[in-house]
């Protein structure tokens, strides 16, 4: 799915053809960026500061929510707001459509079921060689051992 297609008519953000977020959930700040640019740089605000309330909002299930929140990592508030820097480019639309992107990706990873894992146990086999390796290891390792004399 390309940038262009993320957005919806209906003032969507679609994430999946089943899931999509509202835009009145979404809010955005428009921050100066560092970096290239020139004098342009100190008088544009080019940088998206894209905000998204995670833990109230509507549009998502619990199941997803919760991975998001784990997901998200550092880029959390305290207050459950997720937040996206994008600063990549030196237009503000570029950035707003990219931060919005990467927030589309960002819950399609956690809209992904994770398989439980099964505990799985060492064959029989597997164990007596681990244990035979053991034992080749610790008798070279004893073997350059400095000689201790029976007179001492």
């Amino acid at each position: 799915m390309t940038q262009t297609e993320s957005k919806n008519r209906k003032g969507r953000l679609q994430i999946s053809p089943t899931l999509s977020i509202d835009e009145r959930e979404l809010r955005e700040d428009f921050i100066r960026a560092s970096g290239p640019g020139g004098q342009n740089v100190n008088k544009v605000s080019t940088a998206v500061q894209l905000r998204f309330d995670v833990r109230n909002s509507p549009s998502l299930p619990e199941d997803i929510r919760d991975r998001l929140v784990r997901l998200a990592g550092s880029r959390m508030t305290e207050s459950g707001e997720l937040i996206i820097e994008a600063r990549r480019f030196r237009t503000r639309e570029q950035n707003r459509l990219d931060a919005r992107e990467r927030l589309a990706d960002l819950i399609r990873k956690a809209s992904f079921r994770p398989k439980p894992r099964r505990k799985t146990k060492p064959s029989r086999a597997s164990e007596r060689r681990r244990l035979d390796i053991k034992t080749r290891r610790s008798r070279l390792k004893k073997m350059r051992r400095p000689v201790r004399n029976s007179e001492d």
